[in-house]
């Protein structure tokens, strides 16, 4: 049996005013979750293999050797980077919510072994697609202050301020940029800060828009 590719309108399932960089954002954020979701499995066995090792009389010792404290740290960082990475590159319905407890966990294991040190200050239950866009917007502050920083998250009813106080601050306009909207007079994002693109995507997709600055020690975001 022979196949042809179905018309232009029967590709584009974009819901009602979505543009067309949203739609690709949407399609980009169910492969994100398909990625992040076969992984998790394979990581979950390793952290099953090494915990039977610690826990086996054949290996005696070897629960405080630095070999399986390093893998033990290693996994640690792996699990928490899929947790982030599953909601800030995944699909994520508004339907979907995460505790107060939860975020708080996420928040703070993402501190550990990082260079910055972050407090969340929210005010119950959390959207997925709100988690989702904070999470981003950690990315994005992340890149301004690569030396470290404390970085405060707070609350005020629908309203959220991130802010990034270290030693010193980069800034670059052109990435910025994309939390002003805009996209296609902007140059494509590298990898590594793909995260501000998807960050303006998502806030335009919400209906929410964000203000930002860099200064010398520092950086916000609101939305």
């Amino acid at each position: 049996m022979e196949y042809a590719s179905p018309p232009a309108a029967a590709i584009s399932a974009a819901e009602p005013n979505e543009t067309e960089a949203v739609f690709a954002a949407r399609i980009a954020a169910l492969v994100g979750s398909r990625l992040c979701h076969d992984l998790v499995s394979p990581i979950g066995a390793i952290g099953n293999g090494v915990e039977l090792l610690q826990m086996s009389t054949a290996a005696a010792g070897l629960d405080d050797s630095p070999e399986i404290a390093l893998i033990a740290e290693a996994l640690a960082s792996a699990r928490t980077r899929i947790d982030c990475f599953r909601i800030a590159f995944g699909a994520a319905g508004q339907a979907q919510r995460m505790t107060q407890a939860e975020f708080g966990r996420l928040i703070s294991d993402l501190g550990q072994g990082g260079r910055s040190r972050i407090v969340a200050e929210t005010e119950g239950d959390l959207s997925r697609g709100t988690v989702k866009m904070l999470l981003l917007a950690l990315m994005c502050l992340e890149t301004a202050m690569p030396w470290g920083a404390q970085i405060t998250i707070r609350q005020t009813g629908r309203a959220w301020r991130l802010r990034a106080i270290g030693d010193r601050a980069r800034a670059d306009p052109l990435l910025w940029a994309w939390l002003d909207g805009g996209a296609e007079e902007l140059p494509e994002p590298d990898p590594s800060t793909v995260h501000f693109a998807l960050l303006g995507l998502e806030l335009a997709r919400a209906g929410r828009k964000a203000d930002w600055s860099v200064e010398e020690t520092g950086a916000n975001i609101s939305f």
